[in-house]
């Protein structure tokens, strides 16, 4: 994965015309979808049912963000779905290594999320464990949270680690990507920008995405 990608999460979008929602953003990367289950996070979305009728609704890819505990076992049926991608929280995984081979031995990329005040370091030796890390610059479970820039230097880090181990590894962010603040996450590093209300709120959500697209790829060089 190279260049900007830009994956608009329906978290913020019409629950009841999910289909005509992600029509609505053609020009995206890829569908981010949000699956919380009210225990690892305070909030309850969309399970595999909603997933696997999100499947068969459109041919883009489909970036799954597991906000579920027990991730090991759970996970897996994501990645069974038919998803491109299945990211699972590694606080809520208790061998990150075994599940991210058992997602890419499924056929879809493994990607690792930690929470804001979760360090990196740890994790850097697992890294060719993986296609995505996604650190989320907001705390998990609430769409239209503001950015924390606390995180600003986690995102540094960890790309300064992608790139002395000279591993093909995507970095996403997820909270508070708008256009005040893509700048900041593009320029720290992050390539993958999971935006919602930024998107959804917009009066026209493929030009939205277009002007995070130059504003992330402007930040870059």
């Amino acid at each position: 994965m190279t260049g900007i990608h830009i994956h608009p999460s329906i978290l913020s979008a019409d629950f009841a015309r999910l289909a005509d929602e992600i029509a609505r953003v053609q020009n995206s990367d890829a569908i981010h979808v949000d699956v919380m289950d009210n225990h690892f996070v305070p909030n309850l979305t969309m399970g595999t049912p909603v997933v696997q009728a999100i499947r068969a609704a459109t041919d883009k890819p489909l970036d799954i963000h597991l906000m579920i505990e027990d991730a090991d076992r759970w996970a897996p049926d994501y990645a069974d779905l038919g998803a491109e991608s299945v990211t699972f929280h590694v606080e809520a995984s208790k061998a990150p290594i075994r599940l991210a081979r058992e997602l890419r031995a499924r056929g879809t990329k493994a990607s690792m999320a930690l929470k804001p005040a979760t360090p990196i370091e740890p994790y850097m030796d697992m890294l060719t464990e993986l296609d995505m890390i996604l650190l989320m610059t907001v705390e998990p479970g609430f769409g239209g949270q503001s950015f924390l820039d606390v995180v600003l230097p986690k995102i540094r880090r960890a790309r300064q680690a992608i790139e002395d181990a000279g591993v093909p590894i995507a970095l996403q962010v997820d909270g508070g990507v708008a256009p005040d603040t893509i700048e900041r996450a593009a320029e720290a590093g992050a390539d993958v920008f999971v935006a919602g209300s930024a998107v959804y709120s917009a009066d026209d959500p493929a030009k939205a995405i277009d002007e995070l697209r130059t504003l992330a790829r402007n930040a870059q060089h």
